[in-house]
This record gives C-alpha cells, structure tokens and sequence, in this order.
C-alpha cells in the first residue's frame, strides 16, 4: 500500500508527479546515452520522452474528466480519461517503431561503446524511480477507478522493463564483448512496449464502445437485488456499462398492479441506495412496471433477467 493516505494519492497529484519524474529520467537516461552512445540507452531515453507527453496528456483528460455535467454533457466528461489512455497507447507503438528502426540499423552496423559503468548507473536510478511512481499509481488508480492513472501506471512499468532489457544487454557486452547484444536489447525492448501500446489502445476502444462492468460488480448488484425478492418484486432487463470512473446500470423492477404509486417510488428508492451503497460510482435508472407486463426494446433480447419470471407474485 501507499506510505501517504489515498486521499491525498489524487490523480492530479499523482500525474504531476510523473510530469516531473518524467524530466529527471529523461535528463538522467539521455546523459547515460551521451556518455555510453548506446543505441540500447538511447531507446530508453526515447520512451521517457513518451512518458513525459503521455503524463502531460492525462493531466489534461483528467480534468476535462472531473468537470461537472452541463446541458451539452448530461452524463458528465467522465471518458475523457479512455482518450488520455488511448493517446498513450499510440505514442508507445510509435516509440516501438522508432526504437526498431534505430536498433535495426546499429545491428547492421555495431559501435563500440564508452563508459558503460556510468551509463548502467544512470539507467538503473532512472528505473528505481519509476517503479516507486508506478507502484503508488496503481493502487491510487483501483481506488480512484481511473484508468488513466492505470495507463500512466503500466507506461511507467513498461519504461522499468525497458530498462531493465537495456541493463542487460548493456551488461552482456562488458561481459562478452559482442557489441551486437546492445541492438538485441534494443529490438527486445521495442517488440515488449509495442505490445503494451496495443493492449492500452484496446482497452481505451472497449471503454469507448460502452463496455459493460467488471463481473465481480455484476455479482454485487445482482447480490444487492435478490435481497428485495421478498418484497413481491422481480428484477430483469438488467443492462450495464461503464464510463470512466462512473458505472450505470439499467433495469426493470415489476411489482403488483395494486401498488400505490407512492409505495412503488419508495420501494424503487431502498433498491437504487443499496445499489449504491454496494457498488460506489453507481448510477441507476430503474423503470417501474406491473407484473404482467413486460417491456422489450431494442437491446431486450439475450439479456438475461436476475430471476426467472414464475408468474405474478402475491402479497404485499
């Protein structure tokens, strides 16, 4: 867990701190370059770069996210932040490709390297410092439900691995001499940050296209719900999606046909406080019918009902 409470881990703090972690590593890897003239170390000062638009760009996203709703964004500026992720992904892939080129060509052609001491040293300082960053942000962004938090996260996790590949090849070539280890490195680097690109830019597009909620908040709103069977009220049509931090769910709630308006509102508003009070960030709509009637629209098929209908209850 975080050494500072999570309340103050927020997601602005946090990005502005990759910000300025972003400066030092990227001032530290590109003197480790200089010094070494590392095509490896050189692909690792590239990413950093990409670490410090990336960061830059989520910063942004997160606000534009926490802006209130208004009448043009009734449903708030919550998937600002699947952008912020998606740009992320796309600059890494971008890097990727730019590391394969430099690597390709420095395997065709090896050079021989200076001051690998030094350049590990830089490089190994600059990783230890983005591990510690990426560590507080994952736990920041499970609590805050911010999946730029998370992709800022994994890019910083990416950028350790990166150097990480870079240390060793570096390290294989004091060991053995074989300059052409230092371009291996290089290319091992870039194929593991292409990848990572293209798992960010998927789950920015799944985020976009309306995906439902993770299964285990399924579990719990479904939990919630069969707390209220024995009221003489079934559930069903029960639709899901997630946008950024916020979660909706949809659903009909049937009820006898002799309930007064007021006793269903009443009954309607005990079901939406439990849901939320189950699942934090939940937005319900629940649209009340009578139970014999059933309602389908246009999404209604294959959408499963929390219950089986077994015909009209009695009670209440």
């Amino acid at each position: 867990m975080p050494f500072l409470p999570t309340h103050y881990l927020t997601p602005k703090r946090l990005l502005w701190a990759s910000i300025a972690v972003a400066v030092i590593t990227i001032t530290l890897k590109t003197l480790a370059w200089v010094v070494t003239d590392s095509v490896g170390l050189l692909s690792d000062a590239m990413e950093s770069f990409v670490n410090l638009a990336s960061a830059v760009f989520a910063l942004m996203m997160v606000t534009i996210a926490q802006r209130p709703a208004d009448d043009d964004h009734p449903y708030g500026h919550h998937k600002a932040e699947y952008f912020s992720s998606g740009f992320e992904g796309l600059l890494i892939v971008g890097v990727a490709m730019g590391i394969l080129w430099a690597a390709a060509s420095r395997l065709l052609a090896p050079q021989p390297l200076q001051e690998l001491g030094w350049g590990l040293a830089l490089s190994v300082l600059s990783s230890a410092l983005n591990g510690l960053l990426a560590w507080v942000m994952f736990s920041a962004a499970k609590e805050h439900r911010s999946i730029a938090l998370e992709a800022d996260a994994r890019h910083l996790v990416t950028d350790v691995w990166t150097s990480a590949g870079v240390v060793a090849g570096l390290a294989g070539v004091a060991l053995t001499g074989w300059l052409w280890l230092d371009a291996l490195a290089a290319i091992g680097v870039a194929l593991n940050i292409l990848w990572e690109g293209g798992h960010l830019v998927w789950r920015s597009a799944q985020g976009l296209m309306d995906e439902a909620v993770e299964p285990e908040v399924l579990q719990d709103i479904q939990t919630t719900l069969a707390t209220f069977d024995q009221q003489a009220i079934r559930f069903d049509h029960l639709i899901t999606r997630r946008s950024g931090q916020r979660r909706f769910v949809d659903l009909h709630m049937h009820m006898p046909s002799h309930w007064t308006l007021g006793r269903a509102a009443t009954v309607r508003t005990e079901v939406e406080q439990a849901l939320m009070r189950a699942v934090p960030g939940l937005r319900a709509t629940i649209q009340l019918l009578p139970t014999d009637v059933e309602a389908h629209g246009d999404d209604a098929p294959g959408v499963p009902a929390t219950r089986p209908q077994s015909g009209p209850p009695t009670g209440g």
